[in-house]
């Protein structure tokens, strides 16, 4: 007999075994993850309210900016990211950067279709009331337009849960890295495991998310537009 038949060949741990060898960066990296979308939304949602809420009134400015934020959005992702290697580096900047570029058309759309929702009538009859235009559009028009306007956060959301795999390609934050390894590697040892945390761990943070806007989403409503 051979040597070599005494040789036990080694197999891959399953799933469940490597999270648990690997749970101290698996946790790191689901928490950059989670900070990189908060962030990024943070950001994107000041942005685009802001915008929205000075074009909304004029359709030629609104046209510009949407269709402006279109373009952006068809440009690659990848080539987004390597963009602004160049001008930032490696890292968080240019994961960040990217990132807020790309969700910024959801929310600047729906800023500017939910103000616009909201019944001229009502406006009228507010400022019949002796209430200035800043007051109406604060106390009335945003708070009636707000259902419409984070349906628009909560797309911008899961989409920049998708897209921040790829920022692991420019050293970005969070789970990307897993996937992108596992994918590179495939058929070697963990590739497969590799593959499955950053797959399953984004698609899993991006539902928890949207739970929470759902919830949000129910809380900030007025009950009157509650559906």
């Amino acid at each position: 007999m051979k040597m070599e038949d005494y040789l036990v060949p080694l197999s891959p741990p399953n799933l469940l075994q490597f999270i648990s060898a690997q749970h101290e960066k698996i946790i790191h990296d689901v928490i950059a993850q989670i900070e990189l979308v908060l962030l990024v939304m943070s950001l994107v949602s000041i942005t685009a309210i802001i915008t929205g809420l000075v074009v909304w009134k004029s359709s030629a400015a609104s046209e510009v900016v949407t269709g402006f934020w279109s373009i952006v959005f068809t440009i690659p992702s990848l080539a987004m990211f390597i963009f602004f290697i160049g001008p930032f580096g490696l890292g968080w900047l240019p994961a960040v950067i990217a990132l807020v570029l790309y969700g910024q058309l959801p929310v600047v759309r729906n800023t500017i279709v939910g103000l616009r929702s909201v019944e001229p009538a009502v406006m009228e009859s507010a400022a019949a009331m002796g209430m200035r235009p800043l007051t109406i559009l604060r106390k009335i028009q945003f708070p009636l337009a707000w259902p419409v306007i984070i349906v628009g956060i909560r797309v911008s959301a899961m989409l920049i849960f998708g897209i921040s795999a790829i920022a692991a390609y420019v050293g970005g934050p969070g789970l990307g890295d897993y996937l992108f390894s596992g994918l590179a590697n495939l058929g070697s040892f963990n590739s497969m495991n590799q593959t499955l945390v950053g797959a399953l761990g984004i698609t899993l943070l991006a539902l928890i998310f949207d739970g929470v806007f759902v919830f949000v989403r129910r809380i900030t409503t007025p009950r009157g537009l509650r559906v």
